[in-house]
């Protein structure tokens, strides 16, 4: 039995190491050269598809400054990937809200950074807003529109005129209307409206086209998002989670793009009822088109390292003397799982709970309910804690009474071990004729154990994706939860509860056996001083909980025998 349980003890560590290095293989930040924006950005330089029909079927006509090497490997492209080059500047203009903090460059009418607000960088700097998008070479992160027409239209690169180089949401105002002009020599004129709105973090992007001249205008609006992979993997980190692209289609409603999926080849999607977005951990930006519209769904990575992820809209015709719009949702915030679920289906699942989502949201729903009552999130984690133990009490009871009734049998078990010598099937025949007697299952105080993984997982993945335990404080020390206890005060005490466990199980007879199960603490506690404290606090408390339980269940069987 003793042995049994060890290698159930180290097959579970197992899959947490196998765990971690999945992670670090598909969540991972990958290697990235420095980069240096030396270069600008000439005309026709991004990806840009090319519109020749209301959807194109087979899109291969990007415009690109040349094809990537042979080898697309992310070790080759790390090695010998250019600088990413530097955007165009023809100025910008600055657009403030209660939530946003935006610049709006005149060339293209680009959304190149985005400061949130309401998200200060760290408990720190309070006043520093988390900035979502940025032109930062080394972490490219920009949302681009244009229009695409064999006529006259502006794309990217084209250059826009404002009223304004400063936009503000004044108070008592619920949304706030910028608008961008265009238009070219032969009568056709375009305003590109950005409305946003008091307490969201959803803008509405607008095309309008009139068209002036003596001919019908046909063209189609295009929106993308441009990012290279950050770089800002300095320093140990854990914890990793997914940074990429995600595609919503009528195939597939949750399709994860990663970059090297993008260095691999170009996807090509047509569908409607769908929406592209960039995301990682705690936030993301959403291009949503009009749903019951069919679009083109692409990808493209360029040789300097740029990713770029976007949808192409039906062609429409504006008759001469006529006028045309095209409007689209662009979502720039946090992952808000009931603010993205009335967006458009299927984008809460950017909150990404991996395989156990089956038990993570009705987890993340329950965590919810209690913080509305209690206020605290590291209450709420503690109340989990007993509400889960309550629920498995059943479970874990079964599992330490067998633990108990093993710890009796230690001394008659040794016996045996010692009348046996070296002959290892007489010590098992005996031993299981032992249990036999007794009516002690061996593997009574492993399967119980093995059913409540899923759900220390499941809760695992909602205290690492929740943006609402995002600088959450508890008491004291502990200001957020969602990085590591400064003091690791709580990683010594899941140490010591861990301890204090094994002193209740039965002790291993091998002296090898029990000097690895005495150290698996002290690793333990290291390996979870890099953990975030919440999730540092549910082990705790579910170690204080079972040792309670534990106890009373080994005291209750010893008195009894």
């Amino acid at each position: 039995m003793e042995t049994r349980r060890l290698l159930l003890f180290f097959a579970l560590a197992a899959v947490v190491v196998l765990l971690y290095e999945a992670w670090q293989t598909d969540y991972g930040p990958q290697p990235v050269t420095p980069s240096s924006p030396a270069a600008q950005i000439s005309e026709g330089q991004l990806a840009l598809p090319t519109v020749e029909a209301d959807v194109p079927s087979s899109p291969t006509n990007y415009v690109t400054p040349r094809e990537l090497a042979p080898d697309t490997s992310a070790s080759n492209i790390a090695k010998h990937k250019p600088a990413v080059q530097a955007l165009a500047d023809a100025g910008h203009i600055r657009v403030i809200t209660d939530k946003f903090d935006i610049d709006i460059a005149l060339a293209g009418g680009d959304i190149r950074r985005a400061d949130l607000r309401a998200y200060p960088v760290s408990i720190d700097e309070p006043d520093k807003p988390f900035k979502l998008m940025s032109t930062d070479p080394n972490n490219l992160f920009i949302a681009q529109s244009g229009l695409l027409s064999k006529s006259a239209a502006p794309d990217h690169h084209a250059i826009y005129s404002a009223d304004a180089s400063e936009f503000s949401l004044a108070d008592g105002e619920d949304t706030l209307e910028v608008v961008l002009y265009w238009q070219s020599n032969d009568g056709i004129n375009v305003e590109k409206v950005f409305t946003f709105t008091r307490g969201s973090h959803l803008i509405e992007v607008e095309h309008r086209v009139k068209n002036n001249s003596d001919a019908v205008w046909s063209g189609g609006v295009y929106r993308q998002f441009q990012r290279t992979e950050p770089s800002d993997a300095s320093g140990f980190r854990l914890i990793h989670t997914y940074t990429g692209g995600v595609i919503s289609s009528e195939q597939e409603i949750y399709e994860k793009v990663d970059f090297s999926d993008m260095r691999s080849k170009d996807v090509k999607i047509d569908s409607a009822h769908g929406w592209a977005a960039m995301i990682q951990h705690y936030f993301l930006a959403a291009w949503v088109p009009d749903p019951e519209q069919s679009n083109h769904y692409f990808t493209k990575a360029l040789d300097d390292g740029r990713y770029i992820l976007g949808l192409i809209a039906p062609t429409v015709s504006v008759a001469a003397g006529a006028q045309g719009s095209m409007v689209d949702k662009l979502y720039i915030g946090p992952k808000e799982q009931h603010v993205l679920e009335a967006i458009a289906p299927g984008l809460e699942l950017t909150v990404d709970y991996g395989i156990f989502a089956i038990f993570s949201q009705p987890l993340f729903w329950l965590l919810e309910k209690i913080h509305n009552l209690v206020g605290n999130w590291g209450w709420t984690i503690i109340i989990i804690t007993i509400v889960i133990k309550l629920v498995f009490f059943p479970l874990s009871a079964a599992s330490y009474r067998s633990m108990a009734n093993m710890r009796k049998l230690q001394p008659r078990i040794e016996k045996i071990r010692e009348r046996a010598g070296n002959d290892r099937q007489k010590m098992s025949q005996d031993m299981m004729a032992l249990y036999k007697t007794e009516k002690i299952n061996p593997l009574g105080g492993c399967l119980p154990m093995l059913i409540q993984i899923p759900i220390f997982i499941a809760l695992y993945w909602v205290l690492i994706e929740s943006v609402e335990l995002r600088q959450a404080p508890f008491i004291l020390w502990i200001k957020d939860l969602s990085i590591k206890d400064p003091y690791y005060v709580l990683p010594l005490l899941m140490g010591v509860t861990m301890w204090f466990q094994q002193r209740l199980n039965p002790k291993p007879p091998d002296p090898m056996q029990a000097k690895i199960l005495g150290a698996l603490p002290y690793v333990f506690t290291l390996f979870f001083a890099f953990f975030p404290s919440g999730l540092v606090l549910y082990w705790v408390s579910n170690s204080v909980l079972s040792i309670a339980q534990q106890w009373h269940i080994t005291r209750k069987i010893e008195k009894a025998g």
